[in-house]
């Protein structure tokens, strides 16, 4: 392969390590990690949790959730498992989770995470592909969700749930604390087992949500995750004082290396949010100094704003811009990429007045947030960046454990996706694709030795399949290779960028773009309910109107106002929208909120062919 650029880590921009840090040289292995910890930090408070029975915060010092994992581990030796073996779990981000995570790995045994909201099938595929043999859950939801499949339990002896559930005749099924020894028993003997693998040995499997066909089960190892979220750690200051909020499911890599294992190797303080519909609250509640994010959270929040902005005086709107304009101002100026402003002379007032109280949602205290899982919109960046809202926009896959690189405080350019990680190599290969080489690259797929030949070459480049550009070493993501449109006439578009622009429109949900070997684009959109009530209302059409010309016709106006810096081939001609939002129990979306294009494609064939009907270019 012709070689184009390679880029290695650069030291001068790693930050310093605090004392409290905990390398992944001295951790060696994940349950390493946590004894490593509880060695080091008995009383410091682990994490933070809400009991909804007594309706209170919680706390867990390093030292108690020690000897609930001692706990665990008693209670699986009793399960018949053998090293190797895999244990599922199935549950919202909460202290059981970490629990059961630590005495699975200090067990040498492989735990594998579902997402809580998946399918019966795909969680029978899942279970059944790596064997598992037990299973833990959260509640009866999960419950419903899988006993809706027989085949969830083909492999599996024995099925834990966190919370009590009403099973009549149910013999794999246990509550926790049924299954556990009792606690006692554990504080006799509340010495932790050390019987873990060895680093370069699998840890987990993490099943990739693919967007087409079965998920691939993600094989990695303790050194591929530890040397990621190390890498992390020299590349964000992150101490023990500091505290995450942590939302994204631990299912998620992005969330489980950077917001769990992070923290645990700083010994930072976790706080599970109860959920998304109560984040806003939770937020005021905990006041976290870290965040790990999806830019979907920034554009709902922005939305918010803008709503709240559109019923006061027009004066306040333009405050508001004059707000982000000046603090992106600063921001570049701070960043060494503009000149001194006198208008940065208002940002004390302007702070007082507008920044300070968009500040004040996130609770006040927020240092950083990484961004991952799917690009920021440029726009959506300016506005929180220009608030004073620190984004710092990263890059990573599962396959990488799962971050290549990332912005820094110091060195961020929001339209990027930053610097490469410490220990990690790039380099741009043919077809543009990005490659990436380092300790954080997977073992392989599990039970796919032929995709992992596809993957990873013999000189250990993992192939990205994303289209990149490196620019004074800073990466940029220019389209993805499997996801081009061809069209009849031989133009080349990403839909993805494309279908990004068109949803930082409010009144657009989601949105897919079809078009191969077609003479022009056409869209499929899902509105937002609310904002369509009151545009529709303002615009004198009835809600249900949505199949009438003058109302595509409008809506294809808006859509071409977001598309002006597209090529003029790069063009929406036709648009049919719906109400209903994609899930993914329809099948519509994965776990990650991707939208898995044939199923949409396939439900919506009647009016894909109605929009290409009769017309030409």
């Amino acid at each position: 392969m012709p070689e184009k650029t390679i880029q290695t880590s650069d030291p001068s921009v790693e930050v310093t390590v605090p004392a409290s840090t905990i390398s992944s040289d001295v951790a060696v292995t994940i349950p390493g990690l946590f004894r490593e910890r509880v060695k080091r930090s008995p009383d410091s408070i682990a994490y933070r949790y809400f009991d909804r029975e007594h309706v209170i915060w919680k706390e867990s010092t390093w030292q108690e959730m020690s000897i609930e994992v001692a706990r665990c581990q008693a209670a699986l030796q009793k399960e018949s498992l053998e090293k190797g073996d895999r244990v599922a779990i199935m549950a919202k981000n909460c202290r059981e989770w970490i629990i059961f995570d630590q005495a699975v790995l200090g067990l040498g045994l492989v735990i594998v995470p579902l997402y809580t909201q998946d399918r019966a099938d795909n969680a029978a595929y899942i279970l059944k592909d790596c064997d598992a043999k037990l299973l833990v859950i959260g509640n009866s939801e999960q419950w419903s969700t899988l006993i809706k499949n027989p085949h969830c339990f083909d492999t599996v002896n024995r099925v834990v749930s966190i919370e009590d559930i009403d099973a009549v005749n149910e013999a794999k099924l246990l509550s926790l604390q049924n299954w556990l020894v009792e606690r006692a028993d554990a504080e006799k003997n509340s010495s932790l087992i050390k019987d873990e693998s060895d680093a370069d040995e699998l840890a987990t499997i993490v099943y990739t949500s693919g967007t087409t066909g079965n998920a691939k089960g993600v094989m990695l190892s303790h050194r591929n995750i530890l040397s990621n979220a190390y890498s992390g750690l020299r590349s964000i200051y992150v101490t023990d004082k500091d505290t995450f909020l942590s939302f994204l499911p631990l299912s998620h890599t992005l969330e489980r290396t950077t917001g769990y294992y992070l923290p645990m190797m700083s010994g930072a303080t976790v706080a599970f949010a109860r959920s998304i519909p109560e984040l806003a609250e939770d937020l005021l509640t905990i006041r976290p100094t870290g965040l790990i994010s999806v830019p979907r959270i920034f554009e709902r929040i922005y939305v918010k704003i803008k709503e709240d902005l559109d019923k006061k005086p027009k004066f306040i709107w333009l405050l508001f811009k004059l707000t982000v304009d000046v603090g992106w101002r600063r921001f570049e100026y701070a960043q060494g990429r503009a000149k001194y402003s006198l208008s940065m002379l208002l940002w004390p007032l302007l702070y007082l007045l507008v920044a300070k109280k968009i500040q004040h949602r996130f609770g006040g205290n927020l240092r950083v947030t990484i961004c991952g899982g799917a690009p920021v919109a440029p726009s959506i960046s300016r506005i929180f960046v220009g608030l004073g809202i620190p984004i710092l926009q990263g890059y990573g896959l599962t396959e990488s454990s799962p971050v290549i690189s990332a912005n820094r405080m110091k060195h961020n350019i929001p339209a990027s996706i930053g610097l490469v990680f410490p220990d990690v190599e790039v380099r741009i290969g043919d077809n543009d694709e990005l490659l990436a080489r380092g300790d954080n690259v997977m073992m392989g797929y599990w039970n796919c030795p032929e995709e992992t030949l596809k993957a990873i070459d013999d000189n250990g480049w993992l192939y990205t399949g994303d289209k990149a550009r490196i620019e004074d070493n800073y990466i940029y993501i220019t389209g993805r290779l499997k996801e081009i449109i061809v069209m009849a006439n031989g133009e080349k578009i990403s839909p993805a960028d494309m279908e990004m622009a068109i949803a930082h429109d409010v009144l657009f949900e989601q949105v897919m773009i079809i078009g191969e070997a077609r003479p022009y684009l056409v869209a499929i959109a899902v509105l937002e309910k609310e904002q369509w009530k009151r545009f529709s209302k303002r615009m004198g059409f009835a809600e249900n109107d949505l199949t009438k010309t003058e109302v595509k016709n409008i809506l294809l106006k808006r859509i071409s106002r977001n598309l002006h810096n597209f090529p003029g081939y790069a063009q929406i001609r036709r648009i049919s929208c719906t109400l209903e939002p994609w899930t993914i129990e329809q099948g519509l979306i994965t776990p990650t909120l991707k939208v898995k294009r044939p199923r949409v494609t396939e439900k919506f064939q009647q009016q894909i062919d109605a929009m290409y009907e009769g017309h030409t270019v």
